[in-house]
């Protein structure tokens, strides 16, 4: 590792992250991480680890970690939904210069399906919308 070493570091999973103070200032000269907390996004909690009592500090750099990972997955939330798109668009193209009857039979009623559930979705939200602003 170069440079200095973080204060905390923030170990992501599925609904947020384990957070772990980092300890490189030891006798033996080795990077410890002692987890400090466990932060669940999806219900806006931050739970201390074990017996530790999360300090002012602490609880600062956790917010701003959330507040950032919140920005990073909305992000990455719109540009998985414009991949789609152009994977849309790779499909319809496969279907139409490349795919034999076979392979377009194993995926015409799944791909009907999907995009017959997302129309529906998206005629909806469009109706609900004119209908609050009208």
């Amino acid at each position: 590792m170069s440079g200095a070493l973080p204060e905390f570091f923030f170990r992501t999973r599925d609904n947020g992250a384990l957070v772990f103070r980092v300890d490189g200032e030891n006798r033996q000269r080795r990077i410890e991480l002692n987890q400090i907390a466990v932060v669940n996004l999806a219900k806006g909690e931050v739970r201390a680890h074990g017996d530790h009592q999360l300090t002012p500090e602490e609880l600062a750099a956790i917010a701003d970690w959330v507040e950032t990972r919140k920005a990073q997955l909305a992000r990455r939330s719109h540009d998985e939904i414009l991949r789609t798109v152009d994977q849309l668009n790779a499909a319809a193209q496969w279907a139409q210069s490349k795919a034999s009857d076979a392979e377009l039979e194993d995926v015409t009623d799944a791909l009907l399906l999907a995009m017959h559930d997302l129309r529906g979705v998206l005629v909806r939200r469009r109706a609900e919308k004119l209908s609050r602003e009208g």
